[in-house]
């Protein structure tokens, strides 16, 4: 038979149709036991208000959908941890709620745990959408190590692809500051057991540009200050350290801060002189172009700063 398998879909009840979509992905997905989804209401101030509400838009579709309120700390890392202790299944599974699997997702990532008994965690590859583009991104790997997530983010190793066996323990970590980076922090916690088993293939479609979560400058430069403290290996490899210290200069040039937008740039050019990160936080920071216009440009690109 085959493992059993819950998901754990967070929301603030902020985009109804997206997190209908999102449960309709995980239910309409071929496998050959039932699929137990747990949707975990953070803070409830959207449109849609508490759980209750919430309920009544999952309860049109099919399947036995389980609705919860964030008992943790608020926040995705603790509307995530809600989730799990809500599942007795071998495998534990996100999807967020902007988010859709698409067919053949789930299948393939179990096929693909089975055939690696050793490994705990699985990803697959992203399609991105953007506007009305669909952008595939993929890893061109089967396997992705700590060393690989050191060097670069791996964007298509997102939260939404996490399969895991449940056995391991996996939890997010509810001090991320903002819930920033917490997907990268799990995924290089679980890689430092054992290779993340990756299906490349674009299985997920991940949503951009309905939040303005990746514009909250404040708490990205709160995030990846967070991520160097707790992994010191990221600042091993120069291409990863340039890669994020190009991120915390065009995050400060974002918010006007000038100074420190070129003291980071100088270090990216320091680590690494091709990360071009440095060069457009210094292009933001003396008002050649706005941030917001630099990620626009990435995004339709399927690419983020």
């Amino acid at each position: 038979m085959k493992p059993s398998v819950g998901v754990v879909i967070p929301t603030r009840g902020e985009r109804p149709e997206l997190l209908a979509a999102a449960v309709a992905g995980v239910l309409d997905q071929e496998y050959d036991r039932r699929v137990r989804v747990v949707v975990v209401v953070d803070g409830g101030g959207g449109v849609l208000g508490p759980a209750e509400q919430i309920a009544d838009v999952v309860a049109a579709t099919r399947g036995s959908v389980r609705v919860v309120a964030n008992r943790r700390a608020p926040g995705l890392p603790g509307a995530r941890n809600t989730g799990i202790d809500e599942l007795d299944t071998d495998l534990v599974a996100f999807c967020d709620d902007d988010d859709r699997w698409l067919p053949g997702k789930l299948a393939a990532q179990v096929a693909a745990l089975e055939g690696e008994p050793e490994a705990d965690f699985a990803s697959c590859s992203i399609e991105v959408a953007y506007g009305s583009r669909l952008v595939p991104r993929q890893a061109g790997a089967e396997r992705v190590t700590r060393a690989d997530l050191a060097r670069s983010r791996m964007v298509m190793v997102h939260s939404s692809t996490f399969l895991f066996r449940a056995s391991a323990g996996y939890r997010a970590d509810e001090g991320a500051p903002g819930g920033q980076n917490e997907d990268w922090d799990l995924a290089l916690r679980a890689a430092a057991r054992h290779p993340i088993v990756h299906v490349d293939r674009p299985l997920v479609r991940v949503r951009w540009g309905g939040s303005g979560y990746v514009a909250r400058w404040a708490d990205r430069i709160a995030g990846l200050e967070w991520m160097l403290a707790r992994h010191a290996d990221l600042e091993t490899d120069p291409r990863g350290a340039a890669r994020i210290y190009g991120q915390m200069a065009f995050h400060h040039a974002a918010l006007g801060r000038r100074r420190a937008a070129g003291r980071w740039a100088w270090k990216a050019f320091s680590a690494h002189r091709r990360e071009p990160r440095a060069a457009v936080a210094l292009a933001v920071a003396t008002g050649l172009v706005p941030a917001r216009a630099v990620l626009g440009l990435l995004h339709t690109r399927g690419r983020g700063i």
